[in-house]
């Protein structure tokens, strides 16, 4: 299963798991030299707890800071190779509507005889976002694309109370890039991944990010 911490992967996890599937293992890209999970700016050690509390292996692809599209597709091709060694047939992802990235994945991971499974697929984000609250799921934003979505919105809780203040043209999972969280909690965890939010945020002129601190806290 394609792993990024957030809502969606957590999501198609919890269906993955009520359809049945077992032995399942996490992928996660981080980001070589700051050692954070791509794109969502959670630090490495936050998503080794999460893999805990889930009772999952989970396998890590680094990548360089300006990470290229031939350097994602190398490193991933490598890993697919290890993986029909194994005898994996089957790969998950959180997609729900962009046809483009599913084609993308069905194409790489055709060559290798391995299918691709989309559990959230052609739901409604919406719903998909009243499910994952309703079921007890807790998440965090932690980055914001501020070209879409004010950065005050980092750092909030993915709660009802955001989902109504979200503006018209933003998707409520954020499906487009315009947002991406960490989920510390929910029915599919065996106990809650401890931590706070640090008092400030960090940005890189279009990305802001809410850094998280251990429940003691020391920086993880």
């Amino acid at each position: 299963l394609s792993w990024s911490g957030g809502k969606d992967s957590a999501m198609a996890l919890y269906e993955l798991q009520k359809q049945g599937y077992s032995d399942i293992t996490l992928l996660t890209t981080v980001s070589e030299k700051y050692g954070r999970i791509s794109m969502h700016g959670v630090r490495e050690t936050l998503l080794t707890e999460q893999a805990r509390s889930l009772g999952l292996n989970i396998e890590k692809i680094y990548l360089s800071p300006e990470c290229t599209n031939e350097e994602y597709g190398a490193k991933m091709e490598e890993f697919m190779l290890r993986q029909k060694k194994r005898g994996i047939k089957k790969a998950a992802f959180g997609d729900i509507f962009l046809e483009d990235v599913r084609k993308y994945r069905e194409k790489n991971l055709e060559k290798h005889e391995i299918d691709a499974v989309f559990p959230l697929w052609g739901r409604k984000t919406k719903e998909i976002a009243e499910t994952f609250i309703g079921l007890g799921f807790k998440s965090i934003i932690t980055c914001v694309d501020t070209n879409s979505l004010d950065k005050s919105f980092s750092g909030r809780l993915f709660d009802r109370d955001l989902l109504s203040d979200l503006p018209r043209n933003v998707d409520p999972c954020g499906e487009n890039g315009e947002f991406h969280s960490f989920v510390f909690d929910g029915p599919i965890f065996s106990q809650k991944i401890e931590f706070s939010a640090a008092d400030k945020l960090f940005d890189d002129g279009r990305f802001c990010f809410c850094d998280l601190k251990s429940a003691n806290g020391v920086f993880l």
